[in-house]
């Protein structure tokens, strides 16, 4: 589970790793000091601190997270009690705040495992605060969902590597839109890594999407399909289901939906209100 956090503007990477989040610890270095390269930081920290007898090394693993490139790469990422002593050793005065907000990750965790419900509502918050429409929050939320349904079922079945289920979306993808997932973010004009395609879909596109993920799920139950290459066939054969109904409704309204539309704008305009506040 990658996700990304926000502290005071600066995006963290994080995952859940043994029981517990993980994060970055170049990312938080980069939030804390605004080090125009945290990387380098990171290392003549570990050093200065080697020095005095204290290996920072020794309270991290390394984990795989989603790079700039948009692959996966393993960095150096720490757990909560780690960073705190991590924290310890950088002089900053957003040091204090960003304790707080390492303790409130941990615990909003905890509570949305015992209860999945908060979680949403989180994720519901972030999408209003980005300025997202009510209704198409409410289609991103059921989305989110039924993807989760989906992917859970994938690994019930022999799917565990993190290409094989990009294959297996791209299938669903190639079928519903005629698109990879990257050829459709390049049609949308997506071309930070970080920019999730579901997050610039419109209404029907996300109805379709939520189509052929749900059709997916359960052709592959009904047939219980096991095995990549079987898989590989369920996902072309959802992702058809989407396409029956996108090329009706097209039919009937004259129109392509598939569309190059996108919500870059609002995230323009959140920045450029904050940046006047």
């Amino acid at each position: 589970m990658n996700k990304l956090s926000v502290f005071e503007g600066k995006n963290v990477r994080r995952i859940w790793h043994k029981d517990e989040w993980y994060f970055s610890v170049v990312d938080v270095i980069e939030a804390l000091t605004d080090s125009s390269n945290p990387r380098n930081y990171w290392n003549m920290l570990k050093a200065r601190e080697a020095e005095q007898g204290v290996e920072l090394y020794t309270v991290c693993v390394q984990l795989k997270l989603t790079a700039e490139d948009g692959k996966l790469r393993e960095t150096d990422c720490a757990n909560t009690e780690a960073l705190f002593r991590i924290i310890q050793s950088i002089s900053s005065p957003k040091a204090e705040p960003f304790k707080l907000w390492l303790a409130k990750t941990g615990y909003e965790r905890i509570q949305e495992i015992e209860n999945p419900e908060l979680g949403q509502n989180r994720i519901k918050q972030y999408y209003e605060l980005k300025g997202y429409p009510k209704d198409w929050i409410d289609k991103r939320l059921r989305g989110i969902a039924i993807r989760q349904e989906l992917t859970d079922e994938w690994k019930k079945r022999e799917v565990t590597q993190e290409k094989d289920f990009a294959i297996l979306t791209n299938e669903i993808s190639k079928a519903a839109f005629g698109k990879t997932i990257e050829e459709y973010r390049q049609f949308k004009g997506l071309a930070k890594p970080n920019q999730n395609l579901r997050d610039h879909m419109n209404d029907w596109e996300l109805i379709l999407n939520v189509i052929g993920e749900k059709a997916t799920t359960d052709i592959t139950i009904a047939k219980d399909a096991k095995g990549f290459p079987e898989l590989k066939h369920t996902a072309k054969e959802g992702g058809d289901i989407a396409k029956n109904t996108r090329t009706e409704l097209e039919q009937k309204i004259g129109k392509s939906i598939v569309s190059k539309e996108n919500y870059v704008h609002l995230i323009e305009e959140k920045r450029k209100k904050k940046s006047i506040s």
